[in-house]
């Protein structure tokens, strides 16, 4: 199970706000190529793909307001229908879905989320989707 931490950027090595620099480059359109932003940063590919699922700025006028969560969904009837009921119960706004075709039973959900009026932690949040009999995982991807 995965724990957040907010930390000063302080105790953590510099390599890290590298990792976020890269990021944003990428995210402005300031360059195409993740091999561009590392280099302008100064860090390696490898370091990039390292931590760049695991590393978020935060910013705290802005955070928790958008977050995107992946899950890993049995194809039965009503599944969908019930994951969305649970992000509703905890005022979660919705902003997007995306979804693959089945393949053996199992799809892959994607959701953009607005978690700006949830009152639960979004730790709480994936353990409350796992505990649905038909989500097999549940992931942060990013948080904005």
């Amino acid at each position: 199970m995965s724990k957040f931490y907010v930390v000063s950027s302080e105790i953590l090595p510099e390599v890290l706000e590298k990792v976020i620099e890269a990021r944003s480059l990428l995210q402005k359109g300031k360059v195409k190529r993740i091999s561009e932003a590392v280099k302008m940063v100064g860090i390696s590919r490898g370091t990039y793909y390292k931590y760049k699922d695991t590393v978020f700025s935060f910013d705290q006028e802005q955070s928790r307001r958008k977050a995107v969560i992946s899950m890993i969904l049995r194809s039965e009837t009503g599944s969908l229908s019930k994951v969305i009921n649970l992000l509703s119960s905890q005022q979660i706004n919705i902003l997007a879905i995306n979804q693959t075709i089945p393949i053996n039973g199992v799809h892959n959900v994607s959701f953009t989320l607005d978690v700006a009026e949830m009152e639960i932690s979004i730790q709480v949040l994936l353990n409350l989707l796992e505990e649905l009999p038909m989500v097999e995982k549940a992931d942060l991807v990013a948080v904005e």
